[in-house]
């Protein structure tokens, strides 16, 4: 989607406080003890109490209102009553919604209580350094590529690996739309050129060593790295400008 009035920037502004307000309750939320239904039940109240509704339900009939990644999960874990947190674990919560047919999609990962290895926490450190780093370079003008770039530039310093079959995304009137992939790596032959008012959601996922993810044995939906790597991943929906910097929709300053 590309913004073209004042009108669809302030709808897609308020889809994205509603879903970084929710994700930001259920992190809060997030200690020893709690399972990840009760996680998504924050999620649940607060689309409604926001008159929002789930993306993940409402475009795929996925069961949960978000989705919520436990450890050997790298991205569409269901939330469950019988996983429940404890310390150590490695935790990702992806929150997207919609909102008067516009939509927005933000998540992050981090380490629920004490941290038992500094390793867990050095991926989701570097996830969300990779994407500021990826995103100075989505301004009109330049080509997409130079995001996926620049973010892998990043996580390679720091000796991980980036897993390059799960990307960004276009996103506005829909949840996925144009351009279908926001690669987290270089691919020369993506000679997209940025659009003033381009909406986009940028996620780097970043592994210890896995570079891709698959299908597991246990649903339909949970994607899964067969080596044990340790992943997580950091997402905001941004709109891309001239001349500046992306406006991040999904950050409450």
């Amino acid at each position: 989607m590309i913004i073209k009035t004042e009108e669809q920037l302030q709808k897609m502004k308020e889809i994205g406080f509603i879903c970084a307000t929710i994700r930001d309750e259920m992190v809060k939320k997030a200690v020893p003890g709690v399972s990840t239904k009760e996680l998504d039940n924050i999620a649940k109240e607060l689309f409604e109490k926001y008159g929002a509704k789930s993306a993940p339900i409402t475009e795929y009939d996925f069961p949960g209102y978000t989705c919520i990644s436990l450890n050997y999960q790298a991205a569409h874990g269901i939330p469950s009553s019988t996983k429940i947190l404890k310390d150590g674990d490695l935790l990702n919560i992806d929150v997207s919604g919609c909102k008067d047919g516009f939509y927005a999609d933000t998540g992050i990962s981090f380490v629920v209580g004490k941290v038992d290895d500094p390793m867990k926490e050095k991926v989701c450190e570097v996830a969300k350094e990779a994407f500021y780093e990826g995103i100075k370079h989505a301004i009109a003008g330049r080509k997409i590529n130079q995001i996926g770039k620049h973010v892998h530039k990043k996580i390679k310093e720091h000796k991980l690996e980036v897993i390059e079959n799960l990307t960004g995304h276009g996103i506005g009137t829909s949840l996925h739309q144009e351009p279908q992939h926001v690669f987290n790596y270089f691919d020369p032959w993506d000679n997209l050129i940025l659009k003033d008012g381009m909406c986009l959601a940028v996620e780097p996922f970043v592994s210890t060593k896995a570079k891709t993810v698959g299908n597991s044995d246990r649903d339909e939906w949970e994607l899964v790295a067969n080596d044990g790597s340790y992943i997580a991943q950091y997402e905001h929906t941004i709109v891309v400008r001239e001349n500046a910097e992306p406006l991040i929709l999904t950050k409450i300053d």
